[in-house]
């Protein structure tokens, strides 16, 4: 799991990111302002940084420096109303990675992310699973069958882990939205069917695997 420190004073935009990422099986580490986060690094360092700034006690650029005087490599993401150039300017030579521009999308913000972290190599190792005749990448979210390569989304390459886990086993349609699509009921019951009809059509070439629903209950990938 990805530990991600995220440094931000704006209590609504604090929640809605960490709640998105929490969804997205990040762990996240939120703090106020820039002492308390310059307290975490030092006490766990994180795979990514994601700061505001301006906050509290130390600024963003003051916090992103003296990150980077301990670690020359880690990933550094600034998400800031503060859009003049001198600032972006001051945002990289402050060691920040990316520099990216409030308001923004949190699926913007999630792929940068992921962008820093494969260029960076801190996704976990290992993560590579033989499904059938397929092999799923984890890590770079494709998908490999004979000399066939499919770009997963990342929430695409999390569901089919989570179903392969689960396996010959129903999983109940109500865990995956609760932990996959938290935050809207409605919606994410429509986007569950969609992404499942996705992995299906992309295990199609494998016949001895099925995604199959249980009436009422929830979903059993089958392999043979």
């Amino acid at each position: 799991m990805i530990d991600v420190l995220f440094v931000e004073d704006e209590v609504k935009l604090a929640t809605i990111v960490t709640e998105s990422l929490q969804t997205l099986h990040f762990r996240v580490r939120h703090c106020t302002n820039g002492g308390r986060a310059w307290h975490s690094f030092l006490l766990s360092k994180p795979d990514i940084v994601v700061l505001d700034v301006m906050m509290p006690e130390i600024d963003g650029y003051t916090l992103a420096s003296k990150i980077r005087e301990h670690d020359s490599t880690i990933p550094m993401i600034f998400l800031t109303a503060r859009t003049g150039m001198e600032d972006v300017l001051k945002g990289f030579r402050s060691g920040g990675n990316d520099y990216l521009k409030k308001p923004f999308n949190i699926d913007e913000l999630i792929a940068r992310m992921e962008s820093l972290l494969r260029l960076s190599n801190r996704y976990n190792p290992g993560e590579q699973l033989t499904i059938g005749n397929y092999l799923l990448d984890n890590i770079k979210h494709t998908l490999h069958i004979g000399d066939r390569c499919i770009q997963l989304s990342y929430r695409e390459s999390e569901l089919l882990k989570r179903l392969y886990e689960h396996r010959n086993n129903v999983i109940h349609r109500q865990e995956i939205l609760f932990e996959f699509w938290s935050n809207d009921r409605f919606f994410s019951g429509r986007s569950l069917d969609v992404f499942i009809s996705r992995l299906r059509k992309y295990l199609r070439d494998d016949p001895n695997i099925k995604i199959i629903n249980v009436r009422g209950v929830g979903y059993k990938m089958l392999v043979s």
